[in-house]
């Protein structure tokens, strides 16, 4: 029995190019992303339909003014920043505590796609939604039967 050792010289350039294709998120959705403190970063949910693309991050315990939501170029950015200060008195001491909650995601949009005078945003129950329309000529369209004459 004598084992055939595979090498990318058999087929040149095929096995770097194939894991390559197979190790790249399509639209680059997810990268780039970092937590400015040591807390974790939320889970963001992406959802394509023929119109539009559709983000969830989970954020609760935030406000719709913690958010800071940018888009330059094609590269989104959802960013947040939250501080709050508790003190607490009692007979013979004081006690005071700081907590500061940040992150930032940052996504690529696919170039000339997004209509972006047009993406919404709101926060509710702990989700921040964004709806990203996708411009006209970009949205998939029905089948069209072409009659043969």
């Amino acid at each position: 029995m004598s084992l055939v050792k595979r090498t990318a010289t058999t087929l040149p350039g095929f096995p770097s190019l194939f894991d390559d294709f197979f190790s790249r998120e399509f639209f680059n959705w997810g990268n780039n992303n970092f937590s400015s403190t040591s807390t974790t970063v939320p889970s963001v949910n992406i959802k394509e339909t023929a119109d539009s693309y559709e983000v969830e991050v989970a954020a609760p315990g935030m406000d719709k003014k913690d958010f800071n939501i940018t888009l330059d170029g094609n590269t989104l950015t959802i960013s947040s920043a939250k501080q709050q200060t508790q003190e607490k008195k009692d007979a013979n001491y004081t006690r005071r505590e700081f907590s500061y909650q940040s992150f930032q995601r940052s996504f690529e949009l696919p170039k000339n796609v997004v209509d972006e005078d047009k993406i919404n945003a709101r926060y509710d129950n702990g989700l921040l939604h964004l709806v990203i329309p996708k411009k006209e000529d970009a949205k998939q369209k029905a089948p069209r039967m072409i009659e043969i004459g």
